[in-house]
């Protein structure tokens, strides 16, 4: 049953001083009361007791009153009333308390508004903030998915066997970078555990926490439910959180933006191989490991039964040798073999390694003597040579056939004889048995294999050794490659952290958006067919600490983009089959949304059988306090300017696509004019030009994005944007009367459910602004008086 909780304070005015800004509230106690009690009450009021927080202690009484509706007198008694509390109770029942949103949400705060319409009619508006369980678990997830991608990274450099000098220090130097990574990640995720089971939530006020590097700070979903006079809801949401960055190491050296680009700057040229290739090349060495011990031991077994005589059991065992050795060289003819062997050879050329027969990549120290000749015909490498290595192979297992046919008399005969025919032959055998004792004896036939047989190993163990000397190539240099690109060890730290914070943020928006459209089929459609928008608002500065944490910020949304979804059936209703899961490795992420069975039967085939949505994440900041005056006048806005431009070309790329594949799509044809004013908005010289996130935010509600806004901590700028916009929502969709406006937003900034976060954040229920520094923020972001200090 939905339940408000009433607080009242008490306002002093100094006498003689009629400032507006000279008021001060302190608090007197609370109370709650069930809503649908008071509808449906015969009485127009009810009276309740006021108690101090603590609940112990009563300090007075306050009475509350129904608002009566237009037309309610003349309805039946309880007609009216009755009705409207059914409208909000069923909302609230079948909606919240459904299994989907109980497990994605929790620890809900909610307030009730009413509000005039420009036609003298009521909105009723509901605004819920939530915290929720995905604030740990998912940076669990992703911690445990980090530690497996390292350990096996660890564990294939050390398979590798012996290296050079050169090549064992650079897998000296994986290993360390891996294992740096996976003890400090071991270690958060132990102090995790410990907490995830009796919170979900991480305050503003330990955003610097080194164990809380990975979870998000002040994570919330703020939602609006709508209410109009025909009875008719409709939900609106926005993601809140603190921005996500390291605020554990600081910004004394910037950002991820800047600390990525000192790497690129730096960064050699070396070849790299992608995940797959290196996938490809572990394969091909585990074949190789397997088929070479097969392909030696028939030799061997082929060697042993010649000394039998027996014609029979020779073919068997050189069925089973031509069997494994066809493998081995159908294994060995990977063009990656090729091109690993010669991107060996180039490095060869510039002295430093060189492959040995054995599959040892050693290093190549340049001799002064030798003339240029030589060093030129050492840096030569003829593409061909590989090919050659795998054919021999072939060749000598071709002779061992030759030989084995000969050794039973039948080369150059047909396969097939009649009996006459084989006791014509036999008896020639006999009459000839002194000429052809070479051929009849068992010594002879072993002579006669042994050198074939040792030839065809000695062709084996080379090319083995070129196969093994170039796959062990591309899975060090992958390794170094990887390690190089992502940097010292604290800098993939602080990547991964800020991701998870994002990650977070943004699926949690996602199930919020998925659960509200699964009755909505363009919606679907468009999920599949195109992915997923998510809008970001930032209202960082510029100035000072605030950039490192955009340039983090703006890092850690790009990664996102590597990001997907997909939709999979839950084997229960219970919330922990219910929670999204994480899968993959690091650049290739897939979370997997779960729904009740009931609710994925309906779902279009393609998102049924694992279509990937994409994430299509976009970026506007635009700072709005006095730090970001500071900024404009002394300083430099460039970040934020590079960063809405690369966002508005994003999300025209976006859009375009959208109104491509979905042209019926409600609202699409409208999105035009709105990128025109945003690309100008964008563009304009203004200072402090909000105009860009209301832009913004309404080409992503009309596209079905999913709305995040950020702050330093989520606590004061964003509940200035977030109650602003509920109010801009109000008016622009549901009439909300314009002499009404600014009552609700003092309303809901004083009263509504961003004060309970201030208060859960700090303990205390004041946003921290000072009036100075109030009058360099837009006026439409000031709080009203008595609720700031």
């Amino acid at each position: 049953m939905q339940r408000a909780t009433m607080a009242c304070t008490k306002c002093f005015c100094p006498p003689g001083d009629n400032s507006s800004s000279a008021g001060q509230r302190s608090f007197l106690g609370f109370t709650s009361f069930s809503i649908r009690d008071l509808l449906r009450s015969k009485e127009p009021h009810v009276s309740l007791s006021l108690r101090t927080m603590d609940g112990v202690n009563e300090v007075g009484e306050v009475k509350v009153s129904r608002l009566q509706m237009e037309g309610e007198s003349e309805t039946p008694p309880g007609h009216k009333c009755p009705a409207l509390c059914d409208s909000l109770h069923t909302s609230v029942h079948d909606k919240e308390n459904s299994p989907m949103m109980r497990a994605v949400l929790c620890a809900q705060v909610c307030k009730v508004y009413r509000f005039q319409t420009e036609d003298q009619r009521w909105l009723l508006v509901r605004e819920q903030m939530s915290e929720t369980p995905l604030s740990f678990s998912l940076p669990k997830q992703l911690l445990s998915a980090l530690i497996r991608e390292h350990t096996n990274r660890v564990q294939q450099v050390k398979e590798l066997g012996d290296l050079s000098p050169h090549w064992d220090g650079l897998r000296h130097d994986v290993v360390n970078h891996c294992s740096n990574l996976i003890g400090c990640y071991q270690d958060t995720l132990a102090e995790l555990d410990k907490l995830s089971a009796s919170s979900c939530f991480k305050s503003s006020s330990s955003k610097s926490d080194k164990h809380l590097q990975f979870v998000p700070t002040n994570l919330h979903s703020q939602r609006m439910e709508v209410t109009d006079p025909d009875g008719r809801g409709v939900w609106y949401e926005v993601i809140t959180f603190g921005a996500p960055a390291d605020h554990h190491q600081s910004f004394k050296h910037g950002g991820l933006r800047r600390l990525l680009s000192k790497r690129t700057n730096h960064r050699d040229s070396s070849i790299s191989y992608s995940q797959d290739e290196s996938s490809r090349a572990r394969e091909l060495l585990a074949s190789v490991a397997r088929l070479q011990p097969l392909v030696f031991g028939h030799a061997e077994e082929l060697l042993s039964v010649s000394l039998e005589l027996n014609a029979a059991r020779l073919q068997q065992v050189l069925d089973g040798l031509v069997q494994q050795t066809e493998q081995f060289v159908h294994a060995l003819k990977d063009e990656l073999v090729k091109s690993a062997l010669l991107a060996i050879h180039y490095q060869s050329s510039a002295g430093s390694s060189h492959v040995h027969s054995n599959g040892l990549i050693c290093d190549i120290v340049a001799d002064s003597q030798e003339g240029p000749d030589a060093r030129r015909r050492d840096s030569e490498y003829d593409e061909e040579e590989w090919d050659r290595a795998w054919a021999n192979v072939a060749m000598s297992l071709n002779c061992i056939i030759a030989m084995g046919d000969r050794l039973q008399g039948r080369e150059d005969r047909p396969q097939e004889l009649t009996s006459s025919e084989q006791q014509e032959a036999a008896g020639d055998t006999n009459s000839q048995s002194s000429a052809s004792s070479s051929v009849s004896s068992a010594s002879s036939w072993q002579e006669q294999l042994l050198p074939l047989v040792v030839t065809l190993r000695d062709c084996v163990r080379e090319a083995v050794g070129k196969a093994r000397a170039a796959m062990t190539f591309v899975v060090l240099q992958g390794a170094v490659a990887t390690t190089v690109a992502q940097g010292p060890a604290h800098v993939v730290q602080r990547r991964h952290a800020v991701f998870s914070q994002a990650l977070s943020a943004v699926v949690c928006g996602f199930m919020l958006k998925l659960f509200g459209g699964l009755e909505d089929p363009e919606f679907l459609q468009q999920l599949h067919s195109v992915g997923v928008l998510v809008q970001f608002e930032g209202l960082l500065s510029t100035y000072g600490d605030e950039v490192g944490m955009l340039e983090d910020m703006e890092v850690g949304l790009e990664d996102l983009s590597r990001v997907a979804f997909t939709v999979t059936e839950a084997k229960t209703e219970q919330p922990d089959d219910l929670l999204p899961t994480l899968s993959g490795a690091w650049g290739s992420l897939v979370v997997e949304v779960p729904l009740p069975p009931e609710t994925f039967g309906p779902l279009p085939r393609e998102l049924k059988e694992g279509r990937l949505i994409r994430v299509h994440p976009v970026l506007f900041n635009i700072g709005i306090n006095q730090q970001q005056s500071l900024a404009e006048r002394f300083g430099d806005s460039s970040l934020q300017e590079r960063a809405n431009q690369r966002s508005c070309e994003r999300l025209r790329v976006y859009c375009n696509t959208v109104r491509d594949t979905l042209p019926e799509l409600a609202g699409i044809q409208s999105l035009s004019d709105l990128l025109s004013s945003l690309d100008r908005s964008v563009e304009t010289k203004k200072r402090k030009n909000v105009e860009v996130l209301w832009i913004a935010a309404s080409v992503c509600r009309k596209v079905n994005g999913v709305r995040l806004t950020s702050c330093k901590s989520a606590k004061d700028r964003t509940a200035m944007s977030v109650t602003l916009e509920q109010c801009v929502l109000l008016r622009e969709r549901h009439t909300l009367s314009q002499q009404h406006f600014s009552t609700a937003l003092d309303c809901m900034r004083r009263d509504g459910c961003r004060m309970e976060n201030v208060q859960k954040n700090v303990g205390s229920r004041k946003f921290a602004f000072s009036g100075v520094q109030l009058l360099t923020f837009p006026k439409l972001y000031r709080p009203p008086d008595g609720s700031f200090g």
